[in-house]
């Protein structure tokens, strides 16, 4: 036998044994809970809810303090400087701005804690009381972060709003809450000023400096009755005059934050230092090996508290935190100048978060690329990623070792550049990301993907797919913070006494649950419940079920169910998932109308795909628009949908009889979408309430 076998076959046999290992491995064990009856589980490893991973801390402002002493030296804030603002004309004749862009300038954790303590004494200084709350509307920056930290010092409660919030929903927002003072943005600042009639107590603005700011600062001065000061100038004031820190308690308010609002106007979710530190604690407890060496790359809203959680974690354990923007995210974003880098060539990241809707762009941007270059290349990548599949999915058949290693510099190589190269870890959160994006994402990028699942009422924590866990499809044992319990939800048919899975609605308990909605005790009413053992426990409205390991998997959910003329139901977020993978969609909404007996689709045509069909069938036209119009392009993509139905296995009646060929994307800014790119529902079905009448005429 040659030796360069054994480079093979140790890997083979070690994948067998370990493949067997983990199929036994219990990660979710039963569990004794108080509350409605149901089936309860716990992780594995820890008997009781974990509420702080440092000994000592309770709070964020203790963590964030601590971490500014232990790693004084170490890079905190990087952002990158701007070099130049240019517009760019395309050949249709619409204008683009395009950025270039230089490299990261840091601030060290010691100077990001002086920061933090002259902006905190600054917000005094300029009038705002302690007993006020600040709101910060802004996209994801390090100032977000300083302003955070600067309010948790004072104990000032701090109300997050996705920078993508309409003008209704923002007026709510505001209002609702009372704020006395907003630290915002360019943008953002102009949003404020053509509403500023509507908001009933701002008193205090501050900008953060940007290119062309002056032109909005002048306006809101002369236009309103706020005190409008810069950045630097509330640090500045802190500075001369200092306040002593009032730091909080573990059951004071850290931040009301509001949820995107996939439904009606977004509701103010509550939530104490306890809460979120709860859940930072739990993620730093289970994923290995965290620490000063990692770069983190920041891109997602940090009013999300999936992105607010994680830069927490990273503040915890001396890592480093470099922003970017999903516009400027690689080499070949939108607003990234041709011929310069996009943020995480520069930053070359060793850690990211993302939402399924960001990962499902990076794999088909990876695929249409392959396929535009076709020949050798198409087929160099299409053997490797075969083959690595083959091993993913446990066949000692597949690609180990040597030829591992092989197709990793052959071919992975040059798709990991797209990120960096250096990434070893991805935490996916938001909704449940398909089985082929994270085989794709994980074989490409050769890092794991930790799929977490949890609410905003939950501070994002709830189950997290463990470091080795190789299954997909799944998002994972609870977080060592939480309990997961199933209770039968008898009018959609799901029971815990299924078989062979217990299967119900997911209900969370833990320190991780929050306090409720702000001013809206009856909706708390409803979907909190404290036990006869003071656990807190919050009912999601999502389904699911637990595999035998202690592994939940989200099969549906409750508000998602309509029922058909004849008494069918479909699930709308299901069978969207399903049909997600057409090539030819690139968003997609499911009608059903429960006085017909088939749904109808909405759907947002992938623009490329569309072009390149139409190109090779020698069919011509005015503009996309024109062509999502014409009968046989909507054969087409029907008949591609139905293709992709019968591969996930849908009913007749769940795959869409008739659709509606949108040419224009979804976006937060056109208010039809959530900043996590999830369906405004209810916001997509008026815009297009003709179309859809007239799918079903």
């Amino acid at each position: 036998m040659k030796p360069y076998f054994f480079g093979f076959l140790v890997p083979f046999v070690a994948s067998l044994l370990l493949t067997k290992k983990k199929s036994e491995k219990k990660r979710g064990v039963p569990v004794d809970v108080g509350g409605e009856p149901g089936y309860a589980i716990r992780n594995h490893g820890f008997e009781k809810p974990i509420e702080t991973y440092w000994e000592g801390i309770s709070t964020l402002a203790e963590l964030f303090e601590q971490s500014c002493e232990r790693f004084a030296y170490m890079p905190l804030y990087g952002t990158r400087k701007l070099i130049a603002r240019e517009m760019e004309v395309a050949a249709d004749g619409r204008s683009f701005e395009k950025l270039h862009l230089g490299n990261y300038e840091w601030k060290s954790y010691a100077d990001a804690f002086k920061t933090v303590c002259n902006f905190s004494s600054g917000l005094l200084r300029v009038g705002h009381l302690k007993d006020e709350r600040v709101a910060i509307f802004a996209d994801t920056r390090a100032e977000w972060q300083i302003a955070l930290q600067a309010c948790f010092r004072q104990n000032i409660t701090v109300v997050t709003i996705y920078a993508s919030l309409g003008e209704g929903a923002l007026c709510h927002s505001l209002n609702e809450t009372e704020v006395t003072t907003i630290v915002c943005g360019r943008k953002e600042l102009k949003k404020l000023i053509d509403i500023s009639g509507q908001l009933d107590t701002v008193k205090h603005v501050i900008y953060i400096n940007e290119e062309g700011v002056s032109t909005e600062v002048s306006l809101a001065e002369k236009c309103t009755s706020w005190t409008v000061k810069s950045f630097e100038e509330v640090e500045s004031l802190g500075l001369e005059r200092p306040v002593e820190a009032n730091l909080p308690l573990p059951s004071d308010t850290a931040v009301i934050m509001y949820t995107s609002g996939s439904t009606g106007m977004p509701k103010g979710v509550m939530m104490s230092h306890r809460n979120v530190l709860a859940v930072v604690s739990a993620v730093t407890t289970i994923v290995p090996n965290l620490g000063k060496k990692d770069v983190y790359l920041a891109y997602l809203p940090l009013a999300h508290i999936l992105e607010l959680a994680a830069e927490a974690i990273i503040t915890g354990v001396g890592a480093s935190i470099g922003y970017g923007s999903p516009l400027t995210l690689t080499d070949t974003s939108n607003k990234i100048k041709k011929g310069t880098q996009g943020d995480a060539s520069v930053l070359k990241p060793t850690l990211m978060t993302a939402v399924p809707a960001i990962l499902d762009r990076v794999r088909d941007g990876v695929r249409k690329n392959v396929d535009a270059k076709g020949g050798l290349a198409k087929k160099l990548f299409d053997i490797a990623y075969s083959r690595r599949l083959a091993a993913v999915n446990g066949s000692w058949l597949g690609a180990w070792g040597l030829e591992k290693l092989l197709w990793d510099m052959l071919v992975f190589q040059k798709v990991r550049a797209i990120l960096g190269g250096r990434i070893r870890f991805i935490l996916a959160g938001g909704a449940p990301l398909s089985g082929d994006t994270q085989r794709f994402i994980n074989i490409c990028l050769g890092a794991p993907i930790s799929q977490g699942y949890g609410l905003t009422e939950t501070c994002a924590g709830g189950t997290f797919s463990e470091y080795d866990e190789t299954t997909v499809g799944r998002v994972g044992p609870p977080l060592p913070c939480s309990y997961i319990k199933l209770i039968d939800w008898v009018e959609g048919g799901y029971l815990i006494t299924d078989s062979p899975m217990p299967r119900g609605e997911i209900v969370i308990g833990g320190p991780n649950v929050t306090k409720g909605y702000f001013k809206n005790e009856a909706k708390t009413n409803e979907v909190y419940k404290d036990d006869e053992r003071g656990m807190r426990w919050f009912y999601s409205g999502d389904i699911g079920r637990l595999h035998p390991d202690g592994c939940l998997e989200i099969i549906d959910r409750k508000k998602d169910i309509v029922k058909l003329q004849h008494g069918e139901y479909v699930s709308l977020g299901k069978v969207e998932a399903a049909l997600s993978v057409c090539p030819y969609v690139d968003q997609i909404m499911i009608h059903a109308d429960p006085f017909h007996s088939y749904c109808v689709a909405l759907v947002v045509a992938s623009h490329s795909e569309l072009k390149n069909w139409a190109s090779k069938q020698g069919i011509t036209y005015s503009d996309f628009s024109d062509l999502c119009l014409k009968q046989e392009t909507v054969k087409e993509v029907l008949q591609s949908l139905a293709k992709a139905a019968k591969q996930a296995r849908l009913e007749k009646f769940e795959i869409p009889a008739k659709i509606k060929l949108v040419p224009e994307p979804w976006t937060p800014e056109s208010g039809l979408v959530t900043a996590a790119l999830k369906l405004k529902r209810e916001i997509i079905k008026k815009a297009y309430e003709k179309d859809l009448a007239q799918l079903y005429y």
